[in-house]
């Protein structure tokens, strides 16, 4: 079984490369992140055509997530339990399903924006509720994963030079220490291995020829359970998609399993 989560910076932008890497790469279940579209206006019709059928949570704003599977798709749950808000509006950021013998979470997790901003406290809180949120189901039998954006790097490792994010987001001991606490709830890190280079990065900014010169981040990940973890084969950040005309600035991260 094959299991992929992409940021795709809109769906409507990225549907050609979508569909032709659905089918090249041959995916069973895909979260996707930063769809960017109303749920009425979400391409199901082209990707039925491709045997996939889709759970969606979007407004039409700059956030919306979901499930693509061929695998079958059921008990789908949007939004987060407990979401916080931001500003009294609850952000399309979430979306769980179960997919055949598995059930993922496709997350996008806020950014933060600035260490002194609202929304990097918003940020820390959004994570207390999506760890509240996956408890049951990180400590149970079944394969389990939250996949998505997190904005988040969790090492210094994951970053291509610590000194260019200091005083940002993405990197600070809070936003880390979420993280922990999420894998503390029963969740490993799957790391996957780089198509080029040392690093494993899943995300380069379009300014300043970032992809070219591989300045990236690792903020795009898999948090499996026991179950899932155990069953990886294999893992691969998709760096290939990131190439090109009309490419988003995160690359597929992927992952083989024996389930």
């Amino acid at each position: 079984m094959r299991i992929a989560t992409w940021n795709v910076n809109s769906i409507t932008a990225r549907l050609p490369r979508l569909l032709a890497w659905l089918e090249s790469s041959g995916t069973d279940v895909l979260c996707l992140q930063e769809a960017k579209v109303a749920e009425e206006q979400f391409p199901i019709e082209p990707l039925r055509e491709l045997g996939y059928e889709a759970a969606v949570h979007a407004t039409g704003r700059w956030n919306g997530v979901a499930v693509l599977s061929r695998v079958g798709l059921a008990d789908v749950v949007k939004g987060l339990p407990g979401d916080p808000g931001y500003e009294g509006v609850t952000e399309p950021r979430a979306i769980s399903a179960t997919c055949g013998p598995v059930r993922v979470w496709s997350v996008y997790v806020p950014n933060g924006r600035e260490v002194d901003h609202p929304h990097y406290a918003y940020k820390l809180q959004w994570f207390e509720a999506l760890r509240a949120a996956v408890l049951g189901d990180a400590r149970g039998s079944r394969p389990f994963a939250v996949l998505g954006d997190y904005n988040v790097a969790p090492t210094d490792d994951d970053v291509y030079d610590r000194a260019a994010f200091e005083g940002a987001t993405h990197v600070t001991p809070a936003e880390r220490a979420a993280l922990t606490a999420l894998r503390e709830a029963g969740l490993d890190d799957v790391v996957p291995r780089p198509l080029k280079y040392d690093h494993p990065f899943t995300y380069w900014d379009y300014r300043q020829l970032c992809f070219p010169k591989n300045r990236g981040m690792r903020i795009d990940l898999v948090y499996g359970n026991a179950a899932f973890a155990g069953a990886v084969k294999d893992a691969y950040v998709d760096r290939e998609e990131r190439k090109g005309k009309g490419a988003s600035d995160h690359a597929p991260v992927v992952v083989d399993l024996d389930v």
